[in-house]
């Protein structure tokens, strides 16, 4: 009876071991693998964020040279040209003798020549008054000038607070120089200006030293013709109650 009951017993430990499935699979957890994955996806992971960084500093690069290349909104550039033009103008409007070398030279050669003995007593007054003429002609075109500049001051006081104002809210370095370009036009046109009342004023003071040495010359001149014997003054008899 023992041989049956063992033979039984293999039997059914045969019988277990065939009826487990043949295709059971065995998970197993590797550390090193996963700490190795969670290092490669944080480095793919920064790689991006970098990636985002580069494009949003090449988004700004982008705005700030499209500041830098913004023009000013602010322009003086007609006023400027208009208050010269008034300047320019005035000078032009000189009377009698200019700003002309030429002209200069025959005035010097002619009117306001030294006295000659060949002149007649006609030609030396003639001459006198023309320069006088001339002096008081020069006086007013330097009155003019200088008014013109006077009236230039307005416009040059309001051209510079708008470019101030504007260099202040400058957004690009474009804008910055083309402020700073304006404001040193707005500083030439006002040396224009300055330039152009001292030509006038200083026009004027020559003309009227010339115009005085003239004299003095015309005046020894005429007091030689007066002084020569037989030919300046001659007694007479005057009758004056009748």
């Amino acid at each position: 009876m023992i041989r049956p009951v063992r033979w039984a017993a293999s039997a059914a430990v045969v019988l277990l071991v065939s009826a487990t499935p043949l295709q059971a699979q065995l998970v197993v957890f590797d550390p090193n693998n996963y700490a190795q994955n969670v290092l490669t996806a944080a480095r793919e992971l920064q790689q991006i964020n970098n990636q985002i960084l580069s494009l949003q500093n090449q988004a700004q690069m982008l705005i700030n040279q499209a500041k830098n290349l913004a023009s000013l909104p602010y322009s003086s550039l007609a006023q400027l040209q208009q208050s010269i033009q008034r300047t320019q103008d005035l000078l032009k409007q000189a009377q009698r003798l200019a700003y002309d070398v030429q002209q200069i030279d025959r005035a010097f050669a002619t009117t306001y020549a030294p006295a000659t003995g060949n002149a007649t007593a006609q030609d030396l007054v003639n001459n006198a008054q023309s320069r006088w003429q001339t002096s008081v002609a020069a006086l007013q075109d330097a009155l003019k000038v200088q008014a013109g500049v006077v009236g230039n001051l307005d416009a040059v006081r309001s051209q510079s607070a708008a470019l101030v104002t504007a260099s202040q809210g400058a957004t690009g370095a474009l804008q910055v120089t083309q402020a700073g370009n304006q404001i040193l036009a707005l500083q030439a046109q006002q040396l224009a200006d300055l330039t152009a009342a001292v030509a006038a004023q200083g026009r004027a003071q020559s003309l009227d030293t010339a115009q005085r040495a003239a004299a003095q010359d015309q005046g020894r001149e005429q007091l030689r013709r007066f002084l020569a014997p037989g030919q300046g003054y001659l007694p007479s008899n005057v009758q004056m109650f009748h």
